[in-house]
């Protein structure tokens, strides 16, 4: 490579570094912000009941872990098929995301999702299995991707007549990133209550078929 070559080189590499770092401080900067708002939100969240039981903490070790308790106004095996439509999982939730790929062996389907999240740049890998267990659970595990830890545990149970379905709802996720645990806690909580409202709304769709 001759000399202006090796510059030209250099110049690029030195500008992806700083963009690269100007994305971080950015991000950070954006967390800081959110953060000295939390108080404000978390005062108005107190403020309205939640009928889901959701509850959203930050674990001590890092990480956070979500819990509810929705009610579903379908039947089980209709909100099971509606967890389980894994081709289908983006259009449960509002963030985008997209299947990458999709593989089901021997009732074990390994999911490849690629999320675009506002608190982290860039697309955000997490490949997880899921399975049906013999107590009925749908259970999802982190294979693989841009986290450290996820696990999440659906239980369906029937209840009234049987039309509707008690759901209880576990969730312990920790991404790889420099974003404070209790910025994502606050967001995720957000994203959770607008889950819940998507599942529901289908699966009343569903119910007036």
């Amino acid at each position: 490579m001759n000399g202006y070559g090796r510059f030209t080189s250099g110049y690029w590499m030195r500008l992806l570094d700083k963009r690269a770092a100007s994305s971080q401080g950015l991000v950070l900067l954006l967390a800081l912000h959110m953060l000295l708002l939390v108080p404000l939100w978390e005062a108005d969240a107190l403020a309205v009941a939640d009928t889901d039981g959701l509850e959203v903490k930050v674990e001590p070790g890092g990480g956070i872990r979500a819990t509810a308790h929705p009610l579903f106004p379908a039947k089980p095996e209709v909100i099971q098929a509606l967890l389980a439509d894994y081709s289908h999982w983006p259009d449960l939730f509002e963030v985008r995301m997209r299947v990458a790929e999709l593989t089901i062996r021997e009732g074990v389907a390994t999911i490849d999702l690629r999320i675009e999240h506002p608190l982290m740049p860039g697309e955000r890998k997490l490949v997880t299995e899921s399975r049906t267990v013999p107590n009925g659970a749908l259970v999802t595990d982190l294979k693989d991707g841009d986290f450290k830890r996820y696990h999440r545990v659906w239980i369906l149970q029937p209840v009234g007549d049987g039309t509707h379905t008690q759901a209880n709802f576990e969730l312990v996720v920790e991404p790889k990133t420099l974003v404070p645990d209790r910025l994502i806690a606050m967001v995720m909580r957000q994203e959770l209550e607008a889950h819940f409202r998507i599942v529901k709304q289908k699966a009343l769709e569903h119910s007036r078929r």
